[in-house]
């Protein structure tokens, strides 16, 4: 086995960072109100002076402007279930420890490539959402747990490579009872390959088998206890607001933010959504809802981000935005459209869904649909407006431009295709007995017409193919 782990130091941090549009100096803070203690900083707070473990008074006496925002443990198993669910697009195997997630990729190899292609887009994956981290990989998950503390990139494929690179770390950092790693340096032990050689008996007696239990999970020889994790079914997520928000133009950022975490999340349980609500949370009244639906399910994060934009557009606040919150109950299996293997659009040419879902958000949605198919083969009777669950039926060739009413077809003819014979309608006064053929006109059309049954002539127009 190979546990790929993703250490997460900054997950508070990086949580509100991501929410902001602009690099000013922000600190988080903890503590009782009186004695406010910085637990976290952003790169232009540290470069003013401001460090962890400061008090929240001596910072203010360094730096006169800057934000400071509660640290709010909540936030930080938000976002770290959010980011295991994006981790489970690798692995069926996911489990949460203390700012890391764990995830087994041995058998993610045949469908993704080799640990160092998995390990590429996994960092991909993760610096495109915003978030810090570091990533080691080891036949155990609490060896790769304790890799990915000491350094960024650690790899071991084997336990004697595993054994090798542990021997060296400081006990401080081998994540082992607190009690031990208090006692063992007094004792002399200060290297975690000092104390895999120890005797066990002694240290039992010492330590108890807490500390026994906790090296043998370590090295693999017992199992690792993990509770795997698995996303949830539904989402509802909330960012609040920095300052309350009169404009929409201002909701640009944090909803863009937003779809793409949800593309993120689809991408990891292998689903897409079609509808979703965002809600505009308001002070003093109840929230505004945008629900935003789409014609099939989708999880790119351009299409999302567009058919929320253009829905969100067309509201008029009643009063300022202090959170947006996104909820979506219904994520339905997703399955791919097909792409041309040599595609000659333009670069800067949208997809097809991404258009069509821009123009239903900018039009309405009655502006653009798809035709389904009914039970009733007369081609007059036969389409209708698609609802969500439709397929289409047809496998026989049809036009592109049926026509209201067929009308009679003259001149010279040839004809591609056909008869196909269809005899029905008799259950309500409608019947209809014709053959239909794919035909061509003198002039290169492709017509679909149909005559008496068994006879070529009297030609009536039904539709034309594109």
């Amino acid at each position: 086995m190979l546990w790929a782990c993703l250490l997460l130091p900054q997950l508070a941090l990086d949580g509100v960072l991501r929410r902001r549009a602009d690099n000013s100096p922000l600190v988080l803070v903890d503590g009782p109100v009186n004695a406010r203690v910085v637990v976290a900083v952003n790169a232009s707070a540290h470069a003013a002076g401001l460090r962890i473990g400061q008090r929240l008074t001596a910072a203010q006496a360094l730096l006169a402007q800057f934000e400071a925002a509660p640290y709010d443990a909540a936030d930080v198993a938000r976002w770290q279930q959010f980011l295991a669910s994006v981790a489970y697009r690798y692995s069926s195997q996911v489990a949460l420890l203390p700012h890391a997630i764990v995830l087994e990729v041995s058998k993610s190899q045949s469908l993704f490539g080799s640990w160092l292609v998995m390990e590429q887009r996994l960092r991909e994956d993760i610096t495109a959402l915003g978030f810090r981290y570091r990533i080691a990989a080891a036949p155990t998950p609490h060896g790769a747990y304790v890799m990915a503390g000491v350094s960024d990139g650690q790899t071991a494929l084997s336990h004697e490579s595993m054994r090798r690179l542990l021997d060296d770390v400081p006990l401080g950092k081998s994540r082992l009872p607190a009690r031990a790693v208090d006692a063992l340096p007094r004792m002399g032990v200060r290297r975690l390959g000092q104390l895999l050689r120890m005797p066990r008996d002694g240290l039992q007696r010492r330590f108890g088998a807490e500390l026994l239990q906790a090296m043998d999970r370590l090295t693999g020889d017992l199992p690792a206890g993990l509770d795997l994790y698995v996303p949830p079914d539904a989402v509802d997520w909330i960012i609040e607001l920095s300052h309350e928000v009169e404009n929409l133009a201002a909701l640009v950022f944090p909803l863009k933010r937003m779809t793409g975490d949800l593309a993120a999340y689809l991408s990891g349980r292998d689903g897409g959504v079609q509808r979703f609500v965002l809600k505009l949370v308001h002070r003093d009244l109840a929230a505004t809802d945008v629900s935003v639906g789409m014609l099939s399910p989708e999880r790119d994060a351009d299409v999302l981000f567009d058919a929320a934009r253009g829905r969100l557009e067309q509201v008029s606040l009643p009063a300022p935005v202090l959170a947006l919150r996104l909820m979506a109950d219904d994520l339905p299996t997703f399955a791919p459209t097909g792409r041309d293997l040599f595609d000659e659009r333009p670069a800067h040419a949208l997809p097809f869904e991404q258009l069509r879902e821009r123009l239903r958000a900018r039009l309405g949605d009655g502006a653009v649909y798809r035709w389904g198919a009914t039970a009733d083969p007369r081609p007059e009777h036969s389409q209708r407006v698609a609802v969500q669950d439709d397929v289409l039926l047809e496998p026989r060739p049809r036009p592109t431009w049926l026509l209201t009413r067929p009308m009679p077809l003259r001149g010279a003819l040839r004809v591609i295709s056909g008869p196909e014979r269809l005899e029905t309608g008799w259950w309500d006064g409608g019947d209809a007995r014709r053959d239909y053929y794919v035909v061509e006109t003198s002039m290169g059309q492709r017509a679909w017409a149909f005559c008496a049954p068994g006879e070529r002539s009297g030609w009536m127009l039904h539709g034309w193919f594109a």
